[in-house]
């Protein structure tokens, strides 16, 4: 038993299936130990690569994906992956190895300043000093990642807490001569002796325990009935649905799309929400919802920021009333004053709307037909911009292909810049939780991982 084999055991515990990386020495036995331990091991051909799968996964499955990655340059590899991650708010825990606590400072092979680098990206850089350390502070790790806003985590693993004791002793002992014939000598063995008795003191006395749950993060009972107050009023309603409200799991995400689908809004859907409704349902919208946003009474925003994506809230119309849930407190009123500003879970807050909103099907199908023979008409324009001839591959008429080819199982990754958004106008996923693309900060590549 030794360090790497308790990290791997609080993964196992915690409910890590896959554990990406790309090899090296400074974290090796992490996955020795997660392999004895039937988590799979995915070695990648770049650090990045790593962390974009680890994300999938945390989206996909609800569960924070994890990734391991070797010290200093495998670390700063790492982070525009960590960066992409932290905007799309995916919860995440980074393990990255580092230089012997005994050596940090000291120009150690690929030892820097690690969490000067790491930290602006990540919710917390947790540092681990002592091999007792390391299973609290991985299940530290694991909570903070999921709670609140959720986020990527670094855990920082030094080479010298991960291998055996054995191994430990035999590398430091060699170091200095052990002659004791000088005082400097002499010292500097009571100094290493302490330094070794300190890092293994108690090692294996903390063993990986049942998963913290995260804190439940809800609107009070008010807010919900203030929100449903203003939506069972409003002739003409729009929800704006994002990634905060599609995450948790498939079955909290079918519960969410089960409430929007009884409430019967008028809703379009974004990042993770793609697919929330399936394939083809009657309230759901795809195109012209800078109209719909111009001319809705009522916006609700569950978990969707007012940024670019919204034309930093100016599509919204400017005497309709907002009302915005989202999991962080600076995005519930970034660039607009919300009637409403509610600081919770938008997923957790549709299911219990939708108890109180009865089905508006009937009384909004006037403002649904308007919608949609607009959204059929810029369909229809659309299917004639992909007949038209180019000289290369019309990516209109791909993207059709595409969509034709789906089948009720199909996962779509979907990377690149300009690709994204022409996708994202035909391609359809087919379900829930099937819609990977790179979120906020626009990232190219997320693809490979």
């Amino acid at each position: 038993m030794n360090g790497g084999d308790l990290v791997a055991e609080v993964l196992e515990r915690q409910g890590v299936r896959f554990l990406f990386t790309l090899c090296g020495g400074h974290i090796s036995p992490i996955l020795v130990g997660a392999k004895k331990r039937g988590i799979r091991v995915i070695d990648t051909r770049h650090e990045a690569t790593a962390v974009f799968a680890a994300d999938g996964v945390a989206r996909l499955t609800g569960t924070p994906g994890v990734a391991a990655v070797t010290a200093g340059p495998g670390v700063a590899n790492a982070i525009t992956a960590i960066k992409n991650a932290q905007l799309a708010q995916s919860p995440l825990i980074v393990l990255g190895g580092a230089t012997a606590t005994l050596l940090k400072g000291r120009g150690s092979l690929q030892d820097i300043d690690q969490q000067a680098l790491v930290s602006p990206h990540v919710k917390l850089f947790l540092p681990v000093i002592r091999v007792k350390e390391v299973v609290p502070t991985l299940e530290h790790a694991f909570l903070v990642a999921q709670s609140g806003v959720r986020g990527p985590v670094f855990v920082e693993c030094p080479l010298d807490l991960l291998y055996d004791e054995s191994l430990v002793r035999e590398m430091v002992e060699t170091k200095v001569a052990a002659t004791g014939s000088r005082l400097f000598d002499r010292m500097l063995q009571l100094y290493l002796r302490r330094y070794l008795k300190k890092t293994f003191a108690g090692a294996f006395d903390h063993r990986a325990s049942k998963p913290a749950e995260p804190p439940l993060f809800t609107a009070s009972p008010r807010a919900v009935a203030q929100a449903a107050d203003r939506v069972e009023q409003a002739r003409h309603p729009v929800l704006l649905i994002g990634s905060q409200a599609a995450s948790g799991g498939a079955e909290r995400v079918a519960r969410v799309g089960r409430a929007v689908e009884r409430m019967g809004v008028p809703s379009f859907l974004s990042g993770m929400a793609r697919g929330l409704l399936g394939r083809e349902h009657e309230t759901w919208f795809r195109h012209h919802r800078r109209s719909a946003l111009s001319e809705a009474d009522v916006v609700v925003l569950a978990g969707v920021a007012a940024d670019f994506r919204l034309n930093y809230g100016l599509d919204i119309h400017r005497r309709a009333t907002v009302i915005s849930i989202n999991r962080c407190r600076s995005e519930v009123k970034h660039n607009l004053r919300p009637k409403l500003a509610v600081a919770g879970d938008p997923g957790e807050f549709l299911v219990r709307l939708a108890k109180q909103v009865g089905p508006r099907s009937a009384t909004l199908h006037p403002w649904v037909d308007q919608l949609r023979a607009r959204d059929s008409e810029r369909i229809r324009q659309i299917h004639e911009q992909a007949e038209q001839p180019t000289d290369r591959i019309n990516p209109l008429k791909l993207s059709f292909g595409i969509e034709r080819s789906l089948s009720p199982d199909s996962l779509l990754v979907v990377d690149g810049g300009d690709f994204v958004a022409t996708a994202s106008y035909i391609v359809t996923p087919p379900k829930p939780l099937s819609w990977l693309d790179p979120g906020p900060f626009g990232t190219l590549g997320v693809g490979a991982g």
